[in-house]
């Protein structure tokens, strides 16, 4: 869920399939355009903080990304368990006691092992404090327990409100931070938004944090949540700044409800100017009422907000798409759209068949920012004119001659896809400054394909839209 800038441009999305592409040995390019980045589902931490600038407050920024939902106050402050570290040895200091026992020293490093269902507790010089059945929890003293070693959110040295609790893991010992709910606020709002943001985009952070933190629990595991992203970023004390605890104190133990419960309150970057409903990014979830796509319209303050183009060659796309594509890569159809438009399912097209996936797969499995994605297929090879014209489509302004009189060069030949309805296709030719220029513009078939001829020499390239395919020399 952090948030993390990149430079973007305009996207150009689209529902239709792919045109087949030429041969291999043609020259052709993929192009891939996105927006958002996230999942895609409940507030958008940029559209909060658009809405924020404009002087929304946090109940109806949140009332805007959660439909039907209303602000409650919790009766009393849960206790939340962080899982920090899963090591062989917790190294732990600035704990005061062992909770119901003996007293500790905190200016001592004490390190902590499991055995079985028992924790052995050292000092750092070796001397034994004890063995103890797990759990066994440390109290901590006044500036924070430390936790020494490299913590599961890769912090080091990290300090932490609340206590530690220790229990035998899978390498040794886990090492759980258990924290009042409003301590672990302090410590989740800077890491998922920045502390210099607006103080109502913060105070909604507050509350979805809050209200997350209290409903994706994992009961039977002896903790409630990861300190990272597969749950939602906790860094401890050092997170903690003037203008997010004021945004703690500010929204003290609210909680958003749907019918006077408590509900999951997703989260994510950017929408790229529409939420998705959660059944179409969670695949398998069932529809919830109060995350519905909604229209987010400051969520351009993202520098996410557009994304790509990236340009591959077939070759690329199919190494991108691994096992997924049968025989050659020849496109992608997208079968079905989210509300946003996020991709739900699509079909990889190869020479040999069709694999359908999801859009979190495909997400996944190309290092993508988000589903909200469109391919495009642009084919291009040039031969020798047999003294014919340019085929079943006329173009216009064709060397400022009629295709009935023109004599081509060469006839440029290939697929695009997807077309708008038109289907009109630019035939751009390189000047010798290395500028771009129509040379005239001609109608693609139904299914994508086009043949255009030129007369003159030169290097040329096909434009669909702001889209362009790779340069073709006529010689």
């Amino acid at each position: 869920m952090r948030l993390t800038p990149v430079l973007t441009t305009a996207l150009a999305a689209s529902a239709t399939a792919l045109a087949a592409v030429p041969s291999a040995d043609a020259a052709t390019r993929v192009i891939v355009r996105g927006a958002g980045f996230g999942h895609g589902v409940g507030l958008s931490q940029y559209g909060a903080y658009g809405f924020a600038k404009r002087g929304t407050d946090h109940p109806a920024i949140l009332k805007h990304y959660y439909r039907g939902t209303q602000l409650q106050t919790l009766d009393s402050e849960p206790t939340v368990r962080v899982l920090l570290q899963t090591t062989g040895t917790a190294r732990v200091s600035n704990v005061s006691r062992i909770a119901g026992g003996r007293a500790l020293d905190p200016g001592t490093t004490y390190t902590a092992r499991g055995f079985g269902s028992q924790i052995v507790l050292r000092t750092s010089s070796g001397t034994s404090i004890g063995r103890f059945a797990a759990p066994l929890r440390l109290v901590g003293a006044d500036g924070g327990l430390r936790l020494l070693g490299r913590a599961g959110n890769g912090v080091t040295n990290g300090r932490y409100r609340g206590d530690l609790e220790l229990r035998p893991g899978s390498v040794g010992v886990n090492a759980i931070n258990a924290v009042g709910l409003e301590s672990y606020i302090r410590g989740v709002i800077s890491a998922e938004s920045p502390a210099s943001w607006p103080a109502a985009a913060l105070r909604a952070q507050a509350v979805v944090a809050r209200t997350y933190a209290i409903t994706t629990n994992k009961p039977g595991v002896g903790f409630d949540h990861y300190p990272d992203v597969r749950s939602q970023v906790y860094n401890g004390m050092r997170a903690e700044y003037p203008s997010t605890d004021a945004a703690v104190r500010a929204t003290a133990r609210q909680v958003v409800t749907y019918q006077g419960k408590p509900v999951v309150t997703y989260f994510f970057s950017t929408s790229g100017g529409r939420t998705e409903n959660v059944e179409n990014s969670f695949i398998g979830s069932d529809p919830k009422p109060w995350l519905k796509s909604v229209a987010d319209p400051h969520d351009s303050e993202s520098p996410k907000h557009r994304w790509g183009p990236y340009r591959w060659t077939l070759a690329q796309a199919k190494r991108r798409f691994g096992s997924w594509v049968k025989g050659s890569f020849r496109g992608v159809k997208v079968v079905r759209r989210g509300a946003s438009p996020r991709i739900v399912y699509a079909d990889i097209i190869g020479s040999r068949g069709r694999t359908r996936v999801s859009g979190p797969q495909i997400r996944a499995r190309l290092g993508l920012d988000d589903t909200w994605v469109s391919f495009r297929v642009i084919g291009t090879t040039s031969s020798p004119s047999k003294g014919s014209t340019s085929g079943g489509a006329a173009p216009r302004g064709f060397l400022g001659l009629s295709a009935a009189t023109a004599t081509p060069r060469a006839v440029l030949r290939g697929s695009a896809g997807p077309l708008g309805p038109s289907r009109w296709l630019r035939i751009e030719r390189r000047a010798a400054d290395g500028s771009w220029a129509t040379e005239f513009e001609t109608r693609a078939a139904p299914d994508g394909t086009y043949r255009a001829g030129v007369r003159r020499a030169g290097t040329y390239r096909v434009r669909v839209g702001t889209d362009t395919g790779p340069p073709v020399r006529v010689r």
